[in-house]
């Protein structure tokens, strides 16, 4: 699958705040989509897009805080960037506590929004990495058979094949070869590589 060039979502009620933002970001060969409102950001957003959005905490209808809370519930993780005034101060650090990324104080130094924009960008493609090899791992262990999975379960606790063999009442040769095909089916270079493998997708 191709992956997606990343875009910055701009969300602001203002049309002065959205052509500056606009003429900024585009100013750094970023790809720029603007919305004057949450609703519209939301009818159009593509959650396969990579990226990140700077949303404005006071806007009609459905406010900055409130979208922040539908992405949410909604499991969508692009990092938000919030721009507030200066009395919104208070708010935008709940919004951060509540899991944006930032907030940007207007009026905005433009290097430091940039600054922002561009570890919010790196952020959401690491957090998609994770997650797409974390469905990868999660589609190899499915394609286990029962036993290799009890066998698996064994290894992950750090038992030998000899162990596992005794507590399974089979032949330590026919552990050896469930090892041999985990570690095919995972595409695991060796036993301490599937079980970082593992554990990493672990619910903690």
């Amino acid at each position: 699958m191709m992956e997606h060039e990343p875009a910055v979502f701009v969300v602001d009620d203002d049309p002065a705040v959205l052509d500056a933002l606009e003429e900024l970001i585009d100013s750094v060969g970023l790809s720029v989509k603007s919305f004057s409102s949450a609703q519209a950001f939301l009818e159009a957003y593509d959650p396969d897009q990579p990226g990140c959005l700077i949303l404005d905490i006071r806007m009609p209808g459905m406010d900055g805080l409130e979208l922040q809370q539908r992405l949410k519930g909604e499991g969508i993780d692009i990092p938000i960037i919030f721009l507030s005034g200066h009395a919104d101060v208070p708010i935008a650090v709940r919004a951060v506590q509540a899991g944006a990324f930032d907030f940007v104080e207007k009026p905005f130094r433009e290097q430091s929004l940039l600054d922002s924009i561009k570890r919010a960008i790196t952020l959401h493609q690491e957090l998609r990495r994770r997650r797409s090899n974390r469905d990868m791992v999660l589609a190899r262990l499915a394609s286990l058979t029962d036993r290799e999975r009890e066998v698996l379960d064994l290894v992950i606790e750090g038992k030998t094949s000899k162990a596992i063999a005794n507590e399974l009442d089979r032949s330590h040769k026919t552990i050896d070869q469930h090892r041999a095909k985990i570690l095919e089916k995972m595409q695991a270079e060796n036993v301490a590589s599937l079980v970082r493998m593992v554990l990493d997708v672990k619910p903690t």
